[in-house]
């Protein structure tokens, strides 16, 4: 596949946050940031404290979604790791999995997520079927669909209110990014 020049790329969010996006923060919020991300990538690992850190500064104002996009040439448990956060959001625990995830990078094959689901209070057998069933499968393959469509190609990305956001990865330049973008009246 040739790469398409910068200019034909797309570079908005083709989709919007919808009700099966991973969500934190209210929908109505005038900020939303959504991250494609891959759970064993550095620079992901990198950006998880720094969007911790915009999410406290602005609470309810930021609502943050999460999708999946791992890149499994360049990191072989991305997929995998994916599929173990897509088996525990079906319990009910996507985020303490996303946190345990990117807080252990380097442990990621099934036996650690057994052992993350029972830390979490999943069920570990269920979680280590989905995995085993390739349950959601399909889910991790439509994120990686939807960024594609927006010109995804690496990780981390963000989009900020629809729109990607190409700046510098550190929490002051994110943070005055999403207040410069506001959805509605400017945040004090």
């Amino acid at each position: 596949m040739n790469a398409q020049p910068l200019s034909t790329v797309a570079k908005n969010l083709v989709l919007p946050i919808v009700e099966r996006d991973h969500i934190q923060g209210p929908t109505d919020a005038p900020l939303a940031l959504v991250e494609y991300g891959d759970y064993e990538c550095p620079r992901c690992g990198a950006a998880y404290p720094i969007v911790k850190a915009v999410q406290e500064q602005l609470g309810d104002r930021l609502c943050f979604a999460f999708r999946n996009f791992p890149l499994m040439n360049a990191h072989p448990h991305s997929a995998r790791a994916a599929e173990a956060a897509e088996a525990a959001g079906a319990q009910g625990g996507f985020w303490p999995m996303h946190d345990m995830l990117f807080e252990n990078q380097g442990a990621l094959e099934d036996r650690h997520f057994a052992k993350y689901a029972r830390k979490l209070g999943l069920d570990a057998d269920r979680l280590i079927a989905d995995l085993t069933n390739a349950t959601h499968t399909l889910r991790v393959r439509e994120d990686i669909r939807s960024g594609a469509r927006a010109g995804v190609n690496g990780t981390p990305t963000f989009f900020v209110n629809g729109v990607r956001y190409d700046g510098l990865l550190n929490e002051e330049a994110l943070f005055t990014n999403l207040v410069a973008n506001a959805r509605m009246a400017p945040i004090n």
